[in-house]
């Protein structure tokens, strides 16, 4: 309870924080607010003055009500349009701190390093940046639409009480803490209700993302009841979450309209006695005790729609939590100051000693030494798990060394920017990337300025152009999500395009091919061969028929350098290499 109260507060400090720079806009919410709000706590003064006006027979004061009535007509003609105004002000405030909030998130996102998004669901991060802020504003709303007003209405109602008679408002003040130590009780509980349900509700995003984004997997293996079994816990779970969270909150209304009612009977009571009269004369006149009910009535309400507000204020505070949560990640660590981008590289890699693991205390590469020369083409081959792939994000630094060192034309690349290492390499890895738009901007994404000429060479480069052609728009039709209908092996030419139109110095094919029937392969072999001419060329291979022609071949077991040279070489020594090259063929054999 003390962690979920430390959250709480701590959540409502920076909360405070987002409102500094729409301070204005607030304060005059808040004006317009305390406007309307005095203004009906004038209705039922004016109300009492005109009952009284009309009590004891043929004792009518026609213009005592008049004037009565046109007041009520100008207080509720200006409350209608103040509270018409204050709620477009609140409008903007809260979904500019909305969008500010959601801003920040994705721009932590983009500063976030590769290791968070290896270790967080998709799903659970969405939910975080949608679900989650979208209810922190739906609260955030209705405390500004009612809690505010609430605030003034209960100060303004209680003043005016103690002006008209004391004694009565002495039982309204001296019944009230009933109504607030109950809703405070009950929104201490539901906080950490609320922040439990937007966990679970995070982890039902995520599953439902895993298995909508792999239905076809699903289907293919029979994993549908599977697939249901699991779901349906989760939901279970967040059922029953949410059953808590909403029956605690819903507590809380009741609660307090069974103790403002009391007050309102009391309020009743004492003041009937008073209208009573003592010795021929009333000390109290029917007109002021119904204005003092009207009061009453006013002044309960609002502590009603406060502990409405506080309950559903503590889902929106659990939500902000959890988005205030992603904010605080630790970023990537910054480029060192004075960090530069290479100017003109020549390609040439340096690896000293390099050490580096996942997960401390689980060995994965250790002391690795490699020299790589300027225009080399090197093939990178090992079962699965081996660390080929783990050498890509080393020398993209999508990942720092725990140990050693990489240079690159003798500088260390942590001391280069992140930026401009990365501009140097070209990429086109096994899983495909292609966002919603035409297919000529989705080849374009590295060089947005490219002319149609060379959209078009780059496709035919990699013999992409026949098929693009056959699409409904050509170039310009726009492909759904991830590619849409388009093969994987489609999917991958046009990756392969992206980078045949803004080659960089340095490449890196990560079983670039997999996707790509055995024919059209040889053709992009070709293509890739004649772009690879004096680039230093990393390429990570299962099918090792693929890089016979590599000048260095590096064998890789459990995070080591165990072998390396060419084809020929690596097979004349009889070592793993060549076990890993018949292999293949042994399977093909026994496949046939």
């Amino acid at each position: 309870m003390k962690k979920a109260n430390k959250i709480r507060t701590g959540t409502i400090r920076r909360i405070l924080t987002l409102l500094r720079p729409d301070w204005f806009l607030l304060f005059l919410a808040l004006l317009l607010g305390a406007l309307s709000s005095l203004l009906l706590l004038l209705i039922p003064l004016f109300t009492g003055d005109a009952i009284d006006a009309i009590v004891g027979k043929g004792n009518v004061d026609w213009q005592v009500v008049k004037q009565n009535a046109i007041r009520i007509g100008i207080c509720v003609l200006v409350t209608a349009l103040s509270q018409w105004a204050m709620n477009a002000l609140n409008n903007r405030l809260v979904f500019g701190i909305v969008y500010r909030l959601r801003l920040q998130a994705f721009e932590t996102l983009q500063s976030l390093p590769v290791s968070y998004h290896d270790s967080h669901a998709t799903g659970e991060t969405v939910s975080r940046m949608m679900t989650d802020a979208d209810q922190f504003g739906e609260g955030l709303l209705m405390a500004f639409q009612q809690f505010f007003t609430g605030i003034i209405t209960i100060i303004g109602t209680l003043i005016i009480m103690l002006t008209i008679r004391p004694s009565i408002a002495a039982v309204v003040i001296l019944m009230t803490p009933l109504s607030l130590i109950a809703a405070a009780l009950i929104a201490s509980r539901t906080f950490a209700l609320f922040k439990r349900q937007s966990e679970v509700r995070a982890e039902q995003t995520a599953m439902i993302d895993e298995y909508v984004g792999n239905h076809k997997v699903v289907v293919a293996f029979g994993q549908e009841e599977e697939a249901q079994k699991s779901f349906d816990e989760i939901n279970t779970r967040l059922g029953k979450c949410s059953l808590r969270a909403v029956f605690f909150s819903s507590t809380t209304n009741p609660t307090t309209r069974f103790v403002n009612n009391l007050v309102y009977a009391g309020v009743a009571l004492t003041g009937a006695l008073l209208c009573i009269p003592t010795g021929g004369v009333a000390t109290f006149t029917v007109g002021k005790l119904t204005a003092f009910l009207s009061y009453a009535n006013q002044y309960t309400k609002p502590f009603n729609e406060i502990s409405g507000v506080l309950a559903e204020m503590q889902n929106s505070l659990a939500c902000a939590s959890r988005v205030f949560e992603l904010l605080d990640e630790a970023p990537v660590s910054p480029d060192p100051p004075g960090a530069k981008s290479p100017e003109q590289i020549r390609g040439q890699i340096t690896f000293s000693d390099v050490s580096f693991s996942y997960t401390p205390g689980q060995k994965l590469i250790e002391n690795l030494n490699l020299q790589v020369l300027p225009g080399q083409k090197i093939a990178i081959v090992g079962p699965t798990g081996c660390g080929k792939t783990t050498l890509i994000n080393l020398l993209m630094r999508f990942y720092d060394v725990n140990a050693g060192s990489i240079a690159l034309d003798g500088t260390d690349i942590r001391d280069l920017k992140r930026s401009g290492l990365r501009a140097g390499f070209g990429m086109v890895l096994q899983e495909t990337w292609l966002r919603r738009a035409t297919v000529r901007e989705n080849i374009c994404m590295g060089k947005p300025d490219a002319t149609e000429e060379e959209v078009v060479a780059a496709a035919k480069a990699v013999h992409a152009d026949s098929f693009i052609r056959q699409l409904p728009n050509g170039y310009e039709t726009v492909l759904g999500e991830d590619g849409g209908s388009l093969s994987l092996g489609q999917k991958q030419l046009l990756c392969i395009a992206r980078v045949m139109l803004a080659p960089p110095p340095m490449l890196i094919l990560d079983e670039a091919t997999s996707s790509i029937d055995t024919r059209m392969e040889l053709k992009i072999q070709s293509a890739f061969a004649k772009l690879m001419e004096g680039r230093t060329s990393f390429v990570v291979a299962h099918r090792l028929s693929t890089i016979e022609s590599a000048d260095v071949i590096l064998v890789m077991k459990d995070g080591n350098i165990i072998e390396q040279g060419n084809h020929e070489t690596l097979l004349r020594s009889g070592g793993f290499y060549t076990h890993l090259y018949n292999s293949q063929f042994e399977t093909a054999q026994a496949e046939v």
